[in-house]
């Protein structure tokens, strides 16, 4: 009786990444480190697993506990997979508060796990871009960490016809509401929430709760009219807020360096954390067929102080999720053709030719910086040319022995179908 086969398919909402589509990835993250580093950001990491505590902390327990992957370790410890990286990089900065440098601008591309529904756009594995800027309380961090958004997207050769960063601000969404509905801040909270699910509900639904906190209809109609206001005649309702004040630092310095072109004010984003203080901003696919929101972040004055006493360092950031950034690059037909190299050299064998010639072949044109492989494997030369096709290589060498014995090797172009025979010590210029 036969034992019964394990699956083949990876855990639900994890994927099996092949060379091809490791190629795939190493070349997008190789483009954000390449944009975010010219723009002085550096790359850090942390570990795996966190206390549970932290999520907890930061997002409440049942949260924390339905969206996490957790258990207890053998020490007794309640552990979890990070399902994100704002607690881990609050916890990095607060480990050695004194020491560092600020502001902090870094940034960090880990892998998570979330327990959810997988979907178009979601999984429950995926790799996350996170940017962050600790120690500095102005605008003027806010619209470095945008800044770095729009280049990310931009080094991939998308423009403003692409997408689209929709900004917002806590401070004046509460100040204004508070203002329209004449309440307190305890009150706007409560206003905010059911704000936040305006296009997720009915409208008789949105209506009917906003009436019981004794919003007349009115004052409905005021915030409704929020969301087709430009930043200035928004922000004309409430002046004395401080998030006005940000609001329109912010837009007006987008406007002087040309950025404007990409971001547009939105009153609808509100980010539903809680710990969100400042500035928040989502980023918006435009096409038809992918319209949606892909990542967001934003200000969030001291999660620090969760692991240090009264340390008062900001922050404000966003997270890019993998999938997310994979779907808007292949909507736009982004990506290249990123299997075609330069050069890249696979050395066919016959039988009557010493295997250490084409070893020795092979070790020349690596110390010179040139991709090269010795096939390995059944020697038949339709089977190797046929194998060098498939793996994306630009060029074969063939030394039969006549080549061997005149020390020379013909190079087969693939793309164009060319031959040339040229000696052995030529080899590098002429691939070169």
């Amino acid at each position: 009786m036969c034992a019964q086969l394990l699956p083949t398919q990876p855990y639900k909402g994890t994927r099996d990444f092949y060379p091809d589509d490791m190629r795939l990835r190493n070349w997008f993250f190789g483009k954000i480190r390449q944009a975010l580093e010219l723009a002085s950001y550096e790359e850090y990491n942390g570990p795996m697993l966190e206390s549970l505590e932290i999520y907890i902390a930061k997002s409440g327990e049942e949260i924390a506990n339905e969206q996490t992957y957790n258990f207890t370790d053998r020490g007794g410890r309640r552990l979890a997979i990070r399902p994100e990286m704002t607690p881990s990089v609050a916890r990095i900065v607060a480990a050695k508060m004194g020491e560092l440098n600020y502001p902090l601008k870094w940034f960090s591309i880990p892998n998570m796990y979330r327990y959810e529904r997988p979907q178009r756009g979601r999984l429950r594995e995926f790799w996350q871009l996170n940017v962050d800027v600790f120690g500095c309380d102005t605008y003027e961090a806010d619209l470095d960490v945008i800044e770095s958004a729009i280049a990310v997207l931009r080094s991939f050769g998308a423009d403003e016809t692409m997408f689209k960063v929709h900004i917002n601000n806590r401070r004046f969404f509460n100040d204004v509401i508070a203002a329209i509905c004449k309440t307190d801040a305890d009150g706007a909270k409560k206003v905010s929430k059911i704000v936040d699910k305006k296009n997720k509900i009915p409208r008789e639904s949105y209506v009917k709760e906003l009436n019981e906190l004794g919003i007349a209809d009115e004052q409905i109609s005021l915030i409704d009219s929020l969301y087709s206001m430009s930043v200035k005649e928004a922000t004309a309702l409430c002046p004395e807020s401080v998030g006005t004040q940000e609001l329109l630092s912010l837009f007006d310095m987008l406007e002087k360096t040309g950025l404007d072109k990409y971001c547009v004010f939105d009153f609808g984003i509100i980010r539903g954390l809680d710990y969100y203080t400042g500035t928040v901003f989502e980023v918006f696919d435009e096409a038809p067929e992918n319209n949606r929101a892909m990542f967001g972040g934003g200000r969030y004055d001291n999660l620090v102080g969760m692991f240090a006493k009264n340390a008062k360092i900001s922050g404000v950031g966003y997270g890019m999720g993998d999938v997310t950034l994979e779907n808007f690059l292949f909507t736009h037909n982004l990506v290249p053709d990123i299997y075609k190299t330069d050069v890249k050299v696979l050395i066919t064998r016959f039988d009557d030719v010493p295997y250490e010639r084409y070893l020795t072949i092979a070790d020349t044109l690596r110390q010179n910086g040139i991709t090269a492989s010795v096939y390995v494997g059944s020697k038949k030369f339709g089977k190797q040319i046929d194998y060098a096709v498939k793996g994306h290589y630009s060029h074969v060498l063939i030394m039969g022995s006549s080549e061997a014995e005149n020390n020379t090797v013909k190079i087969k172009n693939l793309e164009t179908r060319e031959e040339a025979a040229v000696s052995v010590s030529d080899l590098v210029s002429a691939l070169s």
